[in-house]
């Protein structure tokens, strides 16, 4: 019987009778690739042999932990959950020339200090490219860091084998083929084959290694391959920020040994990628006890189980065209003409004249909506040309009606406050379950929006018992 000659789509691995210019799931043009057929299936069946095999209870299997390489990079172990786990198969994602690259290079370096062994295969730049990216970021190169340069994962399963790594990075995983099939870089089966070979490695009983590959990502900013590849392995890391911007964000969208709600922040200057230990001094303007400006409003947000203390700004001008700019750096434009609307309605404050810009210091993106009450804030403190006591923070959502709403892990947000040294928050009325005893914080709940704008800029508001 003929073999069947069988069209891949490389981009979702759609399969098609005939090559054609465009892959009819995806609407990929020019992805179709030819996939050699297999061996024939025989003509008669065979019987499924059933071995037998041991089973365990769920109650009566042991419990292990797993033992982790924790490295110098708080921010870094953050994500992971404490640490590289030994016997784990890591995916780090990122728009090319984010730093992941050199992020690897720094926890390589890092690890290698701590005595083990590192392995940086890459299929991407040569060795020389590779040494170049070290001197630049790395004072003095560990001897425990070795580099090799090929696209066969065959010889560097082979360097394996010779170097006895504890920490394995691939870079990327789809620049590498194994020479058993015979389809090019990139393509849905290499792909799929080299990550399942790196994950035999890792899952060894007797040697337990740690992998981290580095996936590149697609035009949709989404890892590259089929999704297959994101259950594969045990967690997925997505660097994120804007090219040219100093602020990178870690965060991972899977974790199994850890949260997914953790999230790490780099500055990336020319010594590398630097940990921001203290995101709330990162997200906020210092300034003098007695300088107060217009336009900025203070705001804490959760990013994992860390609250982040952020500024955001607010401009408000005068518009001379019929349509009023609303431009939102930070925020969806959507959710700003909801507040703007919510602001004209029920504060009476009219902008339908005005332009208003949104911007947060430091360039974080507002998803938490306890931010609500600070951006509406900042607007008022723009609109009327008054600041806002530098002391003074808004830890609140806000409905269409007009009234604050209360926001998750409220005590936990004003317990940072009260250790940064902050004097006042505004949050909704009755958002305490139970009334807590602050000492260096005053809490003044506040049941609608027009109570805050007039506690500030006109009479009290009720203050928390």
């Amino acid at each position: 019987m003929k073999n069947k000659t069988t069209y891949i789509c490389t981009v979702c691995g759609a399969p098609h009778s005939k090559w054609q210019g465009f892959c009819n799931n995806c609407q990929a043009k020019h992805t179709i690739e030819e996939q050699l057929p297999t061996a024939a299936a025989p003509s008669m069946v065979k019987r499924v042999t059933k071995p037998n095999v041991t089973l365990k209870r769920l109650s009566e299997t042991e419990s292990q932990n797993s033992d982790r390489i924790v490295t110098s990079i708080g921010e870094f172990n953050r994500v992971m959950g404490g640490g590289i786990v030994r016997d784990s198969l890591t995916i780090i994602t990122a728009e090319p020339g984010a730093g992941k690259s050199t992020l690897l290079l720094q926890v390589s370096q890092d690890v290698a200090k701590k005595g083990l062994k590192v392995l940086y295969a890459s299929g991407e730049e040569s060795d020389s490219q590779i040494k170049r990216r070290a001197e630049r970021i790395i004072p003095n190169i560990e001897q425990n860091v070795w580099v090799y340069s090929d696209t066969s994962l065959n010889n560097v399963l082979g360097c394996i084998d010779q170097v006895d790594p504890d920490l394995i990075i691939v870079d990327s995983i789809q620049t590498f083929i194994l020479e058993e099939y015979t389809s090019r870089p990139g393509s849905p089966t290499q792909t799929m084959e080299c990550a399942n070979a790196l994950l035999r490695v890792a899952k060894d009983a007797e040697r337990p290694r740690a992998i981290i590959m580095v996936g590149q990502m697609t035009k949709d900013n989404e890892l590259a391959g089929l999704r297959a590849l994101e259950h594969l392995v045990d967690a997925v890391l997505v660097l994120d920020g804007e090219n040219g911007e100093e602020l990178k964000q870690l965060s991972a969208s899977k974790n199994r040994y850890g949260s997914t709600g953790e999230i790490g922040f780099f500055s990336m200057t020319e010594a590398g990628m630097v940990p921001i230990d203290n995101p709330s001094e990162f997200f906020m303007t210092q300034r003098d006890e007695n300088e107060i400006v217009s336009g900025s409003a203070l705001t804490v947000v959760k990013e994992g189980t860390r609250p982040i203390i952020l500024e955001v700004e607010s401009l408000v001008s005068h518009s001379f065209t019929p349509y009023p700019s609303r431009i939102a750096e930070s925020l969806k434009k959507d959710q700003l003409s909801t507040l703007i609307s919510i602001l004209e309605q029920r504060a009476g404050i009219e902008l339908y004249t005005k332009n208003v810009v949104i911007k947060t210091t430091g360039g974080f993106r507002l998803k938490e909506q306890s931010s609500n009450l600070a951006v509406i804030m900042s607007i008022v403190s723009s609109y009327k040309n008054k600041g806002i006591p530098n002391d003074v923070v808004f830890i609140a959502d806000i409905g269409l009606t007009g009234e604050l709403k209360k926001v998750p892990t409220l005590e936990a947000r004003i317990r940072e406050l009260e250790r940064m040294g902050f004097k006042r928050v505004y949050v909704a009325k009755n958002a305490l379950k139970q009334p807590a005893s602050f000492k260096k914080i005053k809490v003044f709940a506040c049941n609608t929006l027009s109570e805050v704008i007039q506690s500030l800029f006109g009479r009290s508001a009720n203050e928390f018992e």
